[in-house]
């Protein structure tokens, strides 16, 4: 079932640091992913809207760099709130192998919203319903302001979907020990 049989083993564990590097890990990984379709959809995104911190032209090592850049800082404080969860106090202690699947899921559910998200703001922008964010839309051509609108709606849903379903998953782990 998960759990140590160990109750004195406390937050500051081994175990405690394997749930902390599984939601890094993951969020890396979602965030490595998610930039490399986002900057196809729009990579004026990348090369207008962010810091030219990569010495590259390439597309790819750019979202592979912002999809560490922008994510490793979510998954350690989500890693943090869930090793606080799953591992103070008396009750027993949950392992890593026990927020997998919450994880998996919320990853899902992330790219989902922001599939939709990215639709949503794509299909406002082109119809006219919103105007490209104003610093950026001054310094984009008309037809590439759809695309950045799209890319600001996925990342913006992806960082407010990650954010609660962390704190959901969080409690949901604490509600799970105490109860």
């Amino acid at each position: 079932m998960a759990l140590t049989k160990n109750r004195s083993e406390g937050v500051f564990s081994a175990e405690s640091l394997k749930i902390i590097l599984l939601a890094m890990g993951a969020a890396i990984a979602y965030g490595m992913a998610h930039d490399q379709i986002t900057i196809r959809v729009c990579p004026e995104y990348f090369t207008v809207a962010h810091p030219h911190i990569f010495n590259t032209a390439s597309l790819t090592l750019i979202a592979l760099g912002w999809g560490v850049v922008a994510t490793w800082w979510a998954g350690l404080g989500a890693g943090v709130a869930f090793a606080l969860a799953a591992r103070a106090g008396a009750a027993e202690k949950f392992e890593w192998r026990r927020l997998l699947r919450p994880v998996v899921a919320l990853f899902i559910v992330m790219a989902a919203c922001a599939t939709a998200a990215g639709f949503l703001g794509h299909w406002m922008a082109a119809t006219g319903k919103i105007s490209s964010l104003q610093a950026w839309g001054l310094m984009l051509p008309a037809e590439k302001q759809p695309a950045f609108m799209a890319d600001v709606f996925t990342h913006a849903i992806s960082y407010l979907v990650g954010g609660v379903g962390s704190v959901v998953i969080a409690l949901v782990t604490a509600w799970r020990r105490f109860a």
